[in-house]
């Protein structure tokens, strides 16, 4: 993947810039819990890493006409630094549970270790290296169930995941892009998304036409803008990482 740091300006008439961003190191990131939906705050560091994020998109030149969030307050959190730093808080902001992390299901809150030795090791490995394989499911009565949380009331529970696999975060990410983000793009509006490591693969799957085998060896640092320039057909021409300009 290059990695250059391009002006955000003068694009290829028809070439329409997307702005893909991994929240900031999460409290939860830092301590190596499985986090999904489990809604809790960036670090010290990832915070740090939001501010740095929007003074390289910043120095690049890059603006923004819309935004779109999960509604974790991780990702809410990572832009409304980054808006805030670029001076572009009345840019309208679009949050929506489609862009949640994956649900890890019954390993959220768990270190990596005490959920190896509750549940053995495969079940553990497995979703994380295979594309179908979901974690332990939640129980529909336990609190981490997003039908649970009021937060998520106004949402058919039967949307609401018990753990999902990188399939069926595809399944439910699939429909919002299609549907509420790729019209924005088709006119032309400059875009930044702030999610999550898993939703974000399952995106750059999308536009890069990758096999699930491809998708599950994806890297996405937390905090490092990733801009895709894309044709009037939604193709990639190319994406590269902004770097630091010093």
């Amino acid at each position: 993947m290059p990695q250059t740091s391009p002006s955000g300006t003068n694009l290829p008439q028809g070439v329409t810039q997307l702005v893909l961003l991994r929240h900031g190191q999460s409290i939860w990131n830092r301590d190596k819990i499985f986090t999904g939906w489990s809604d809790v705050a960036l670090s010290p560091k990832g915070e740090r890493e939001a501010e740095q994020a929007a003074y390289l998109l910043k120095q690049a030149d890059f603006t923004f006409d819309l935004c779109f969030s999960s509604t974790l307050q991780r990702a809410k959190t990572t832009l409304q630094i980054v808006l805030s730093s670029m001076q572009l808080d009345k840019i309208p902001v679009h949050e929506n549970w489609r862009l949640n992390e994956r649900h890890y299901g019954a390993l959220e809150g768990m270190e990596r270790w005490q959920a190896i030795k509750k549940f053995g090791i495969w079940p553990i490995l497995g979703c994380q290296i295979k594309f179908d394989a979901a974690p332990p499911y939640l129980d529909s009565q336990d609190p981490r169930f997003p039908g649970n949380q009021s937060c998520y009331a106004h949402i058919n529970q039967d949307e609401l995941p018990l753990g999902e696999s990188m399939q069926q975060t595809l399944a439910r990410f699939k429909p919002y892009w299609q549907e509420a983000i790729q019209p924005e793009i088709q006119q032309g509006k400059k875009i930044l998304i702030v999610s999550h490591k898993n939703t974000l693969r399952i995106l750059m799957m999308l536009l890069d036409d990758l096999s699930p085998r491809q998708v599950m060896k994806l890297t996405l640092a937390t905090g490092r803008p990733l801009v895709y320039e894309l044709d009037h057909q939604l193709k990639p021409i190319r994406h590269y990482y902004v770097d630091n300009l010093t």
